[in-house]
């Protein structure tokens, strides 16, 4: 692992002595990975209280149980299959890591891929809801409600891309270089990254979706 070192100065009588201390880089990583989710998190809080604030501004234009035709715009069968299958790619991504830990390179690709593969069914899925509800005139720009609505969900989706693009370039560094020690640190941080776009949508389906429609 690299080492780098610290120095700390002691006076002893009227000299100065300079120690080094050993100062791991990949602990220095994982803390600032995780002060970046907490960014994250302020970022789709901020975002919640936004749609909290403008999300019964409707301007006479679709709404949750009603897009117009008579028809609700929110259809939870497909959002509820959506949440499973992040779930289900939350889990997949913990069982790569836990292979990462057996340093079974082959099984935590595996489950790394699949979980990729979730991740594009995923925004395939909020690729057709988009459609649909643009077919009925809900877009960004219709009403404040939907403006709130969409950026939130857009905003998720970015997030799923740069996950699915994260894993492409883990994949490559893992099979030029094998399981090193940044290769590891690379896969925790995946899986912390990973797991939290599964709770942020899980509190997106509470959230925006069920709250929406018992309004």
């Amino acid at each position: 692992m690299t080492m780098a070192s610290t120095a700390h100065t002691e006076v002893k009588g009227d000299n100065f002595h300079v120690t080094e201390e050993p100062h791991h880089e990949g602990h220095s990583t994982v803390i600032g990975f995780w002060i970046f989710l907490m960014q994250d998190m302020l970022l789709f809080c901020g975002l919640f209280a936004i749609f909290a604030w403008l999300g019964g501004h409707y301007a006479n234009g679709p709404a949750p149980l009603d897009d117009g035709t008579g028809q609700p715009l929110f259809h939870l069968t497909p959002v509820a299959i959506n949440t499973v299958i992040m779930m289900v790619s939350a889990f997949t991504c913990s069982m790569g890591m836990v292979n990462i830990r057996k340093e079974n390179v082959g099984a935590a690709l595996r489950f790394f891929g699949i979980t990729a593969l979730l991740g594009l069914g995923f925004l395939f899925m909020q690729y057709r809801e988009a459609v649909n509800m643009a077919a009925v005139g809900a877009t960004i720009q219709t009403s404040a409600f939907l403006a709130s609505f969409f950026v939130i969900i857009f905003t998720h989706c970015l997030h799923v891309i740069a996950g699915l693009v994260w894993f492409v370039v883990l994949a490559v560094q893992i099979n030029l270089h094998g399981l090193d020690d940044a290769n590891e640190r690379r896969a925790v941080c995946f899986s912390m990254f990973w797991n939290f776009l599964d709770i942020t949508w899980v509190i997106v389906f509470v959230f925006v979706y069920l709250m929406g429609v018992l309004k």
